[in-house]
């Protein structure tokens, strides 16, 4: 299993949001560049970046930053946030980024993913975040009509390899992930699912273990100091 140190860029700045809501934001740093250097040397081996204002305004915002970082590391980077345009997929790519996750555009258009997916294979990935089970869009302001595993199952059918399943309700609380969703995430679809969501400790990292996710994202428990990746990285392989 494989650890995704989390950045979110807010007005440039590296930040972490509590359940998604862009009103209860804490500021980690001024440099979003600085921080993956310092995940990348601590065992990081790929980095996962969000563009906070691109998901709340539907198109990159934070280009420069995205690509400080691509600059900064040798590790791989994967980001969403406002992807809704081949343009914008492009745009991240030659930023240096190998993976580009869409999550709300995926929703309302699905022959906007299989057209993707055509084109750029493994570099696409899905990001499906899940409010009650239902799949949830605009920076998590509504929901849709999709369960997250009806949805994912869609995905898949059109080429989708990679999944990042979040639950909002878990988000930035550290109060640990929701461990059965993620087993019927990766039990119901053949591919990739990395869990986002709620990781306050090492030992809920290990919960995820058996579940059959390649990955687990953490974000706020690096930045709190509840998780050392170090640590987190060799006891997840």
């Amino acid at each position: 299993m494989r650890i995704y140190p989390a950045i979110d860029i807010k007005d440039g700045k590296c930040v972490r949001l509590f359940k998604g809501r862009f009103d209860d934001v804490t500021v980690y740093g001024d440099s979003p560049a600085e921080m993956a250097k310092k995940w990348e040397a601590q065992g990081g081996e790929f980095i996962h970046v969000v563009d906070l204002d691109g998901a709340l305004k539907g198109h990159g915002v934070n280009a420069e930053k995205i690509k400080e970082i691509c600059e900064s590391v040798s590790v791989p980077v994967q980001t969403g946030g406002g992807i809704r345009t081949m343009a914008d997929i492009e745009a991240k790519l030659a930023c240096g980024i190998s993976r580009v996750i869409i999550g709300t555009k995926a929703v309302s258009d699905s022959e906007f993913v299989k057209e993707a997916v055509a084109k750029y294979g493994d570099k696409i990935v899905i990001g499906i975040d899940a409010k009650d089970g239902m799949v949830a869009v605009e920076g998590w302001e509504k929901t849709s009509d999709f369960t997250a595993v009806e949805f994912a199952k869609k995905m898949v059918s059109l080429g989708v390899k990679t999944i990042v399943y979040t639950d909002i309700a878990t988000d930035g609380t550290l109060a640990g992930p929701n461990v059965e969703a993620m087993r019927e995430m990766a039990d119901a679809v053949d591919a990739d699912i990395i869990a986002s969501g709620g990781i306050g400790s090492l030992e809920d990292i290990l919960s995820l273990k058996d579940t059959g996710v390649e990955g687990v994202i953490v974000g706020k428990a690096l930045y709190t100091n509840r998780v050392d990746l170090k640590e987190a990285v060799e006891k997840a392989r």
